[in-house]
Formats: C-alpha cells, structure tokens, sequence
C-alpha cells in the first residue's frame, strides 16, 4: 500500500489531473453506424475498396453485419482520413440540398449527373433551363461541371435533380 501511495505521489507531480485531448499521435478508434446495404460499398468488389482505404489511410477498417463500422487509426489524422473516405462511399443524397455534379451521360430526355462517389442522378429536360430546351447538348455536354439541386430520391434510390431551381433561387424572372 506505502509504494502504491509512493508512485501515485510522484505521478502527481508529473500531472494532476487527466488531459482533457489525447495526444494526436495516440493510436485511436472510432465507430460508425451505416446502412447495412452500404457494407458491400464499402468493401467493394473483392475487397479493393476497403482495401485501398486502409493502403492509402494506414487505419484498419472493421465491419459487422449490422452495419456496425469500427476505424482503429495509428494516429487521429489516419483515423479522421479514413472516417472522410467511409462517409464519402456512404453519402446519401439529401433533398434540398445543392451539389457540384459532372456530367456523366447525355441522353434524349435529360442528362445523368454524378453527384456523390457512385451515385448518378438525373437532370430531366425540363429541369435544365427557365426556356424550353431543345437538345440536352446545347446547354450541357460530357464532363461538364454543373451546380445542382436535389428535388427528390424515390424508394427504388433514383435522384431527381434540377438546375432550373438554382437559376430561380439566385434571380427571379422578371414578371412580364
């Protein structure tokens, strides 16, 4: 009991109290909660996904089948990159919400705009501009980056998105 109170005692004369913040170059974990359909994205095809997170990030990525999504870092900055790299393969388009997008495909009725890694969704025709529009390729083209909105994700994941609503937020057209 004496050399237990005796290496307590100099202890405290190193430190007090607790830290409040580990050290960023302390190994650390943090758990995730995804959807249990996202596991298989997040591992990809033969495991490369997952994979080329822990090669390029140095963190070690646990998944159980509940969606239960552990990250063990060798430091805070391996552990955040990695978290950023889950959350980004996870993303879900919200409605309402505005994204920078390219134009991945250009099809009669409207164009298919990538917004989030793996997730395409669709710029009708009549979504493009406050004019009528005749041909998708004379607004838009292959490649291009566009501003979107988010008008709806129906129960099957389609996206629905606009750029005609942007246009109407920033100026309206003048009543005639």
């Amino acid at each position: 009991l004496a050399a237990r109170l005796h290496i307590l005692g100099q202890m405290n004369q190193v430190i007090s109290t607790h830290r409040v913040e580990v050290n960023p170059n302390a190994p650390s974990m943090m758990t995730l909660k995804v959807d249990s359909d996202k596991i298989r994205d997040i591992i990809g095809k033969g495991g490369v996904t997952i994979r080329g997170i822990t090669e390029e990030t140095g963190a070690t990525v646990d998944i159980d089948d509940d969606g239960t999504v552990r990250i063990f870092g060798q430091d805070q900055t391996s552990r955040d990159a990695a978290v950023a790299m889950v959350e980004e393969i996870t993303a879900e388009a919200e409605i309402g919400a505005t994204y920078t997008g390219t134009v991945a495909r250009i099809v009669d009725f409207g164009a298919f705009v990538n917004i989030l890694p793996g997730k395409d969704g669709l710029v009708h025709i009549s979504q493009i501009a406050r004019e009528r529009v005749e041909n998708v390729t004379d607004y838009l083209s292959e490649g291009q980056e566009v501003q979107v909105k988010v008008l709806d994700v129906d129960q099957r994941g389609r996206v629905k998105l606009s750029m005609k609503e942007l246009l109407e937020d920033e100026a309206p057209a003048a009543e005639e």
